[in-house]
Parts: structure tokens; C-alpha cells; sequence
């Protein structure tokens, strides 16, 4: 069958490869914004039993400018075991012209290890090539064949932004008697839509004329905006383990059998080890101490071996090593919870900057990430297992608002990670500023982060003072540092709050007028530049929610007073509120200023009222203080 298969895609190959590209084909609608435009994509399945499938790919890809040369990368991932042939690419020039022409023998072929990792059984085939001259044309095409079937990918237009799609097709030759489900994911914004066809036992989907999606300010993820269609064998083979995926139950079945349950092994030495921590109190005081415990004495390092990368490393492994990637720390992590008699689920996730769940209806094979939950009485504990700095219970923004898959003997529950709202994710900023006459300021505060905003914080957990110092600096070059000093940094890993003192400063803060001097009123502000746009064609994403508390005491010189104070300030929209106050005496004044700002996907015709609101909220904050000799 394989052999039969290969006959037909040659011949198919040969068909595209008697084609000709020229850019000036290109029509007008898909240069404009792109920097790539995808001339063909052409993918070929065939599922020929339920250990044996087969893959074609054919692309042409026209390159406009140096910034789309990422988009025509030549790379053929693989696994050991993998099959590849009729590897061919062809390069040509702006007219059509073929310039160069590169077999497999041509690629070199690397561990595909991403930084961290360590062992892995992925390979990657590469074939670099170096553009003299733009546009220019690549032609790239192969066969894979592979005895997993469990990892039909999604079919997608494109994934990034700044490329357009002249026509993209995805075939499924299904010869093996299995049930195929497949559903499609409609764009929310109706940016494009997928036809989808049938014919003896084959089915198809396209995509034509899907013009490239503009970079710009606040834009959502590609994956939120653009339809999908997703594919899943109900019976399917992952290195030999055979499985049923009719529902996300049959599927967790077989997860916790086949992956989970052979290296879910204590040994005496686990055991010895939660026993030497003597465990007192409530369960989550119990599960704290543990999580720091494995936190202290592991480290993050991927490995890529097991069930197609899949199964954790063994627990004693990791006690042994001191490392371990997210599958093997967190289960290492489940193991000693067990030894306490403390249950926790291993639990799947997308961890992406925009939060994507899976489809409760439309179980199949997915995640690239591994947490571990514990549930309590008060509600779930959520550990987070590869970071030696982030504190108990905490998410990042790339795990939360979102569902994972958490794995049981019984099946798989779905079950939502937390959401941070704007209270629990706040920056509180506590000044003390003493206006100079020579229009310096001498400052000293304190700063505290939590929620998401700890997240954004907590890469000074592993820096030196000194780097500390300058990264700061650099965080808040709206003033003109003379000197700064950052101290007392503090991650507070049992409540998740980032706390540091600074000294510092500042020149040119102030000016100077007759006998009086003017100053902003917000030391510290946001310098983002906010435009307008008269034709946006998309909706816009606050990804987050977060408040902002500021509190400045102004110290006046002597001989000074406040002679006149802008109003007091407040903004309310649905986007968020902004606060700004002012309390005077005789020699100070205190400064009050917060901000929030509401999360959500908010539709292109409200984009510049959102604009008009961040605008005004910089334009208060730049509102001047005048004092004046008495």
C-alpha cells in the first residue's frame, strides 16, 4: 500500500514541479501586509493501519523582503523510526527562473533540541539557505512515514502574522477501517472559512486567498482569530501502546495505564525522603513543605525520551539526578505526595501567552505542558514543578485562564486553571520624592507585585544585585537616573508577592519659572506611544487584567509651597478606571494614582475609544505641580 502510495505522489509531485511562480502572479490583495506569501501548500495523509501513516508535503512559499525569510525555512522534523524520502527543493528568482536545486543529501541533520534540552529521541533536517536578491521562490517537498498515528495535526491557513495563503489543501486517505472524527473550528471573525469535500472514501479541505494578518497593536493570537480543522482516530498507536479515543474517558484510561502507571514507582529512598520531613498540620501546609523540598533540590531540564516524548522519567530518577523536564518533576513531585497520602492528578496543558483549552466535545492528543493539582478541601492547590523561584500555588500567565487535561485511573476530568483578576494581580508603588532646586529629586520607595504582575517580576529572583540594580534602571528610564540602588529584593515564595526597596536619583525632573518650579505629578508613569486607527480590521486583546496602586510624598523644599494643583481625577470605562488625587500641607504633598485595566477580546470598533481612554490616562499623568518661593 505504501509503495502504491509513493507512486501517486510522485507523479503528483512531478505535476507541481512542471508549475511556475513568478512573483508578479502574486495578486495585489496578498502582498499588501505580508512579508511571505504561501503559493501552495499541499498535504497528503494516508492513514494505512493503525500503526502506519504516511504524510506528503508540498509547499511553495515566495519570499517578498529579508523579514519573511523565517517563513521559507527548508527543516524536516522527525523521530527515530521515522521514514523520509523524495526530499527535493527547488529556489527561484523574482521571474520564475529555478536559480538552485538541493536534494536530501544536501540537508544536515541535528538533535532538534530546544535550549534545556538534554535527551531526546527528535531530530531535525535542515537545508540553510542565504538570499542574495528578494523576492525569491522556495519549492519544497517530502514524505514521511510514521507508526504514530495519535498525532493528526490541526489545518490551518498559517500561524503567524505578516504572511498570506494563496492556496493551502489538506487530503486524508483513509484505507485502515478506523473511524476518523473530524471537526471544524469556524474564525470567530469571520476572517476566512475552510471548504471541505468528499469522494471515495477521501476527504478534503481548502483554504484560498486568506490575506496576511497585519501585526499591529493589541492584536489577538493568529490561533483566535483564523479557523482550524482538527482530526482524530478513534483507535491509535503511540511506540507500540495502542489505544481508543471515542471519548476523553477511553482516552484518560489509557494515559494513566499506558504512560502514567509503569513509572508511577516509589522506592524506599522516596519514601525515607518524605519521612525525614516529619509532615505536620493541614494538607497544604503539608503539600508546601513538600513542593519547596522538590523545589530546592531539583532543576529544569527537558528530556524528550519515552512513549514518543510522553512518559515521565522514573521518580527515583529524578531524586537521583536532580533533574527533569515538566512530565518527570511533576511526576516525581506525585510521588511524594503519595507517600503522604496526599492525592494530586497530573495534568495536560496548552501553555501559550494566549490561553487556548481543548474542545470538551472533541477529545484527541494535545498539551505541551505539565502541571500538577491537588485538590483540598478550601479548593485546588496548583504547583507549578520546572521553576525553582516561583512560589507555591502560583500559575504563570501561560498556564492560567484556561482548562487542562487532568489525568485519573478512570478517565480524564477538564478542569479550569485559576484566573487572575485585576485585585490579585496589582503593582503597589510607595515614594517618598524630595524636590530639589537644582531640579534633581532624591527618591527612596518600595515596590510590591503579585498575580501576573509577580510573574513579570520574577526573573530578578536569579539575578545578581547588581544586574538587579540595572534591569531596574532600564524597567523605568522615564526618569533620568544620576544614581540608583535596588535592595531588599524579596520573592516571597509562600504567597507570591515580589518586593524591593530602591534609592535613587533623578536629574531634570523638574523647571524652573521665576520663583517657582513646575514638576509632573507621576514620577513613574507609562511612556507607551497609543495611535489611533481609522481602518482596523480586527478585534483587539487585553490579555490581562491588572491594578496599579501609586502613593508619592512630595517633600517640598524650604521655603516652598503649593501654589497650584491640577483636579482631582476620575476615569471610568468599560475598559478599566483610573484615580488620580491630591492631599497638600504645609511643606508636602501626597499623590495618590491607581489604574485598572479590564482583560478581554474587545471588537475593531471600539479600539480607539480604548486608545482615547490610555491616552488620557498618560496625559493626567504627565499633569504639573506648581510651587512657588513664599
Amino acid at each position: 500500500m505504501i509503495k502504491i502510495l509513493c507512486t501517486v505522489a510522485l507523479s503528483t509531485a512531478s505535476l507541481y514541479y512542471a508549475q511556475s511562480f513568478p512573483a508578479s502572479a502574486i495578486p495585489e490583495n496578498l502582498k499588501k501586509n505580508a512579508d511571505a506569501v504561501i503559493r501552495k501548500d499541499f498535504t497528503t495523509v494516508q492513514i494505512n493501519k493503525i500503526d502506519d501513516i504516511r504524510y506528503q508535503y508540498y509547499t511553495v512559499t515566495t519570499v517578498l523582503n529579508k523579514d519573511g525569510d523565517s517563513d521559507a525555512q527548508v527543516f524536516i522534523p522527525y523521530e527515530k523510526g521515522n521514514s523520509i524520502s523524495d526530499v527535493k527543493v527547488n529556489i527561484y528568482d523574482e521571474a520564475g527562473k529555478k536559480i538552485k536545486s538541493f536534494s536530501k543529501s544536501d540537508f544536515s541533520d541535528f538533535a532538534n533540541n530546544n535550549q534545556g534540552t538534554f535527551y531526546s529521541d527528535s531530530r531535525v533536517m535542515v537545508m540553510p539557505y542565504m538570499a542574495t536578491q528578494y523576492p525569491y521562490t522556495v519549492e519544497f517537498s517530502y514524505q514521511i512515514g510514521d507508526e504514530n498515528t495519535v498525532f493528526l495535526p490541526d489545518f490551518t491557513p498559517f500561524r503567524s502574522t505578516k504572511v498570506s495563503l494563496e492556496e493551502a489543501q489538506m487530503k486524508i486517505i483513509n484505507k485502515s477501517g478506523i473511524d476518523l472524527k473530524t471537526k471544524i473550528y469556524p474564525s470567530a471573525y469571520n476572517y476566512t472559512a475552510v471548504t471541505e469535500s468528499e469522494s471515495a472514501g477521501e476527504k478534503t479541505y481548502t483554504y484560498k486567498n486568506v490575506p496576511a494578518i497585519d501585526d499591529v497593536f493589541l492584536l489577538p493570537q493568529p490561533v483566535k482569530i483564523l479557523p482550524k480543522v482538527s482530526f482524530a482516530l478513534t483507535k491509535f498507536n503511540l511506540e507500540g501502546k495502542q489505544g481508543s479515543i471515542n471519548s476523553w474517558g477511553d482516552f484518560g484510561s489509557w494515559y494513566y495505564n499506558s504512560i502514567l502507571q509503569p513509572v508511577s514507582v516509589s522506592t524506599p529512598a522516596i519514601k525515607a525522603e518524605v519521612m525525614s520531613l516529619d509532615l505536620k498540620g493541614t494538607t497544604e501546609e503539608k503539600v508546601k513543605k513538600l513542593y519547596q523540598h522538590m523545589q530546592a533540590k531539583t532543576r529544569y531540564i527537558f528530556v524528550a525520551l519515552g512513549i514518543g516524548g510522553w512518559q515521565p522519567m522514573l521518580p527515583d530518577e529524578v531524586q537521583k539526578k536532580g533533574y527533569g523536564d515538566c512530565k518527570g518533576l511533576t511526576n516525581y513531585m506525585k510521588t511524594l505526595l503519595d507517600e503522604a497520602g496526599i492525592p494530586s492528578y497530573y495534568s495536560v496543558v496548552n501553555s501559550n501567552a494566549s490561553p487556548v483549552s481543548f474542545d470538551k466535545d472533541f477529545p484527541k492528543m494535545g498539551g505541551n505542558h505539565v502541571i500538577l493539582m491537588v485538590p483540598t478541601e478550601k479548593g485546588n492547590i496548583w504547583l507549578e514543578n520546572t521553576s525553582q523561584q516561583v512560589a507555591f500555588n502560583h500559575l504563570s500567565y501561560n498556564t492560567t485562564a484556561r482548562n487542562v487535561l487532568s489525568i485519573r485511573k478512570d478517565g480524564i476530568e477538564l478542569i479550569d486553571t485559576p484566573d487572575y483578576s485585576a485585585e490579585q494581580s496589582k503593582e503597589k508603588q510607595k515614594l517618598t520624592i524630595k524636590i530639589n532646586e537644582d531640579n534633581s529629586i532624591l527618591g527612596e520607595g518600595s515596590f510590591s507585585y503579585t498575580g501576573i504582575q509577580y510573574d513579570n517580576n520574577l526573573a530578578l529572583a536569579s539575578m545578581s544585585s547588581k544586574e538587579r540594580t540595572e534591569a531596574v534602571k532600564s524597567m523605568l528610564d522615564v526618569l533620568h537616573f544620576e544614581k540608583i540602588e535596588m535592595k531588599n529584593f524579596l520573592n516571597d515564595k509562600d504567597n507570591a508577592v515580589a518586593k524591593y526597596d530602591l534609592d535613587f536619583k533623578a536629574n531634570n525632573y523638574s523647571k524652573n519659572a521665576g520663583n517657582s518650579i513646575i514638576f509632573r505629578a507621576v514620577p513613574i508613569f507609562s511612556n507607551n506611544v497609543y495611535k489611533n486607527e481609522e481602518n482596523r480590521e480586527l478585534p483587539f486583546e487585553l490579555r490581562q487584567s491588572f491594578e496599579d496602586e501609586y502613593e508619592v510624598s512630595f517633600i517640598l523644599p524650604q521655603q516652598y509651597k503649593v501654589e497650584e494643583l491640577p483636579e482631582n481625577v476620575v476615569l471610568n470605562s468599560e475598559f478599566g478606571t483610573y484615580k488620580l488625587s491630591f492631599v497638600k500641607n504645609a511643606e508636602s504633598l501626597k499623590v495618590t494614582r491607581s489604574i485598572r485595566i479590564n482583560k478581554g477580546i474587545y471588537p475593531k470598533e471600539k479600539y480607539n475609544d480604548y486608545i482615547n481612554f490610555r491616552k488620557k490616562t498618560i496625559n493626567i499623568d504627565n499633569s504639573k505641580v506648581l510651587i512657588s518661593k513664599i
